[in-house]
């Protein structure tokens, strides 16, 4: 009964996209011109509103990480897998959410906080020396190019220090979304 009140509990705070409850509370929905995570808030609304859709994001993944931990403590990874996929296809908002970055920081940071911090230093390192080289050439945004060096750096980490599990099955929700979201631009172009 544990496992399925983890699992329930953090699909539904996953479900609670920031960027799109920021974006309705201003009359609109940002999914209709962007991703509604913080890098989408960013370039819709602005540095503060993105500020806050972050610190709600990762506030939910914790939460969700939390009550894993509390009632399922060798589980954390159901709490990952739960509330990115909340997050990624949410379902209040017709299952069309953001990419789980966010959600997935908020529960390593309680699940596996050293894995969180090797994993942000190389996406710190990565993204301008990607900016500074790459971008051009390869066209893909920074922040997913990083998340592509530094899930492997974090594995590796994990295994060291913690999280893999939870690491595995968040990341397998974010890639699942990202092939979503290729698939979709692809046929749009």
């Amino acid at each position: 009964m544990p496992f399925l009140i983890v699992a329930l509990a953090s699909y539904l705070l996953g479900s609670l996209v920031g960027g799109v409850l920021y974006s309705r509370l201003r009359g609109q929905d940002i999914r209709e011109r962007d991703l509604p995570g913080s890098s989408g808030t960013f370039r819709q609304y602005g540095l503060a509103a993105a500020a806050g859709v972050m610190a709600f994001d990762v506030l939910r993944g914790a939460l969700a990480a939390w009550l894993a931990h509390t009632l399922t403590p060798d589980a954390t990874w159901l709490a990952m897998l739960f509330v990115v996929l909340g997050h990624c296809y949410p379902v209040f908002f017709r299952f069309q959410g953001g990419g789980g970055i966010a959600p997935l920081l908020g529960a390593l940071l309680v699940a596996a906080p050293l894995t969180l911090l090797g994993l942000l230093g190389t996406g710190l390192a990565v993204i301008p020396l990607y900016k500074a080289t790459l971008q051009r050439r390869v066209g893909l945004n920074a922040v997913p190019f990083a998340t592509a060096v530094a899930v492997p750096v974090g594995l590796l980490l994990a295994l060291r220090w913690g999280g893999a599990a939870d690491l595995l099955a968040g990341g397998a929700v974010m890639a699942l979304r990202a092939g979503h979201l290729l698939a979709a631009e692809k046929r749009a172009t």
